[in-house]
C-alpha cells in the first residue's frame, strides 16, 4: 500500500467516527480517536481472526514474558474491542454475550498498562472507555441504517442482544438501538416480555 493510499484510508476512518460521534452525542479525545483509526486499520483487513477463541488466547498470553506477551495481549484486546463493536452478531453465533469481549478486552488493556510499555497511558484510557469505543464503532451501522432509507434497516444488534449488552455493560448505543427496533422508550415492559417468552418455552 503507497503512502498515499494510506493517507487516504487514514482519513476516510477519521471522517467516518467524526460522523458517527455526531450523529450518536458521542466524544472521543484525540488519542482514543487515533487509537482506533490505527487500529481499524491494522485489522479489519484480516479476515482470519474470525476464529479466533479470546478466553483461551488471554490464558495462553499470562504465561508468555516480554515483548511477546505485550503482543499477544494487545492482538487480544485490540480484536475484542472489533468484534464487541464492528461484529456483535458474532456473539450469537458463539453463544456469548457481547459483555464477554468487553471483559476481556478491558482486561488485556490493563495488564498492557500494568507493564513498562511506552504506550502505558493510552492502554488505561482504552481499558476504561471501552464501552465508549465499542459504541462508536456501533454507531457507525447506525449511519449506515439511516442513510440507507431503500431497503430495510439492518441493526449490529438484534433486541435481545441490544437488551443484554445494555445491561451487562451500559452501552448507550445498544439502549438506542433496542428503542429503535423495538419503537419504545419502555424498556422495562420490553424486558418483561422477553422473560414471559422464555418462561412459555
Amino acid at each position: 500500500m503507497s503512502i498515499n493510499q494510506q493517507t487516504g484510508i487514514t482519513a476516510q476512518w477519521h471522517e467516518l467516527i467524526a460522523d458517527a460521534q455526531s450523529a450518536n452525542g458521542i466524544q472521543l479525545d484525540i488519542p482514543l480517536e487515533s487509537y482506533l483509526v490505527h487500529t481499524l486499520i491494522h485489522y479489519t483487513q484480516r479476515p482470519e481472526i474470525a476464529a479466533r477463541i479470546f478466553a483461551i488466547d488471554y490464558m495462553l498470553a499470562q504465561h508468555e514474558q516480554g515483548q511477546l506477551r505485550d503482543t499477544q495481549l494487545r492482538e487480544l484486546a485490540d480484536q475484542c474491542l472489533l468484534y464487541a463493536g464492528l461484529f456483535p452478531q458474532y456473539a450469537r453465533q458463539r453463544h456469548v454475550r457481547v459483555s464477554y469481549y468487553v471483559d476481556i478486552g478491558r482486561s488485556a488493556y490493563r495488564d498492557l498498562a500494568s507493564g513498562e510499555h511506552a504506550w502505558a497511558e493510552i492502554f488505561i484510557e482504552v481499558s476504561a472507555k471501552f464501552v465508549t469505543l465499542m459504541d462508536t464503532l456501533l454507531a457507525i451501522h447506525q449511519l449506515n441504517v439511516s442513510q440507507n432509507t431503500s431497503s430495510p434497516a439492518t441493526y449490529p444488534l438484534d433486541p435481545l442482544l441490544a437488551l443484554q449488552t445494555w445491561q451487562d455493560t451500559q452501552s448507550q448505543q445498544a439502549l438506542k438501538i433496542l428503542q429503535q427496533q423495538t419503537h419504545s422508550n419502555n424498556i422495562v415492559n420490553f424486558r418483561a416480555s422477553q422473560r414471559n417468552k422464555n418462561t412459555k418455552h
